[in-house]
């Protein structure tokens, strides 16, 4: 019989709504305890309102061993969880860009796939882009970011940019921005699922038609985008094949293993029903 250890947490500070209806974080839960059950870990899952409860939790997790390990995700510009967990002893993965000296990060280059979502586009003759991120404070929605800013000025496309934090909300009013400017993209990204699917239905009941007034790409590729009409198509990540790998550097990780660089499998578009060629107006 196998042997129950503490378990690894997870510490999120995000609504709760959000947790409910973004399929991201279960499947990549599943993923990790594929991998960390089998060796008697399971996940423990905190779901936190602030930052300040978040550090309480970390102190918590630290005292008596309460958890074998901690994942770190969502990380910011000046993020304190890394130094805090090392001062607490706590040991910890990243999942998100390789910035922090010191620790494992699991990471599927985002920047790479958000290059590769404009160039598309462009080539699809979109001249004129939005991008709605997570909260700007993140490093992956700056990196993001920062890529496709440059990428629309390799391809000569007019770049836009909205702000969300990932829930149906902030896709709607980014979209509500967009309809009270002078001038309208022809393609927008969004960073989630939800966002996404917001903006399907704000422009919907805007009178335009998706793809044809208005190319959608979403950010994950949950079943979600599958179902959608049109089915929107998505920059997909496996989020279950990126638990697998964070789990398995747990794994090394309470084995005494070092600190590395682990790259999971690159987030690639697929296209469905919501983009297509930009149509030139007369």
């Amino acid at each position: 019989m196998l042997q129950d250890h503490a378990p690894i947490g997870i510490a999120l500070v995000r609504p709760a709504e959000i947790m409910g209806a973004e399929p991201y974080f279960h499947d990549l839960i599943a993923g990790i305890e594929r991998v960390t059950l089998p060796h008697g870990y399971s996940v423990l899952l905190r779901v936190l309102s602030s930052h300040d409860s978040e550090v309480v939790t970390y102190e918590e997790w630290a005292t008596d061993d309460k958890v074998s390990a901690v994942l770190l995700v969502d990380l910011a510009e000046g993020d304190h969880r890394p130094p805090l967990v090392q001062r607490l002893g706590l040991p910890a993965v990243i999942i998100g860009p390789p910035d922090h000296a010191g620790f494992t990060a699991v990471w599927t280059d985002d920047d790479e796939a958000m290059r590769d979502t404009v160039r598309r586009l462009a080539a699809l003759g979109h001249s004129s882009i939005l991008h709605v991120g997570g909260p700007a404070d993140l490093t992956h929605s700056r990196r993001r970011r920062a890529s496709f800013t440059q990428t629309c000025a390799e391809v000569s496309a007019q770049p836009y940019y909205g702000a969300g934090d990932y829930s149906r909300a902030s896709g709607i009013a980014a979209m509500e921005s967009v309809f009270a400017g002078d001038e309208r993209p022809s393609a927008a990204i969004f960073d989630s699922d939800l966002m996404a699917l917001a903006a399907l239905d704000a422009a919907r009941d805007a009178g335009l038609v998706v793809p044809q007034d208005l190319s959608i790409v979403s950010w994950n590729d949950s079943a979600l985008c599958q179902l959608s009409t049109p089915p929107l198509s998505a920059v997909a990540r496996d989020a279950q094949a990126v638990g697998q790998l964070a789990g398995e550097a747990v794994l090394d990780l309470l084995r005494g293993g070092q600190p590395k660089l682990l790259h999971g499998t690159p987030a690639v578009l697929v296209e469905r029903g919501s983009t297509g060629e930009a149509v030139t107006l007369p």
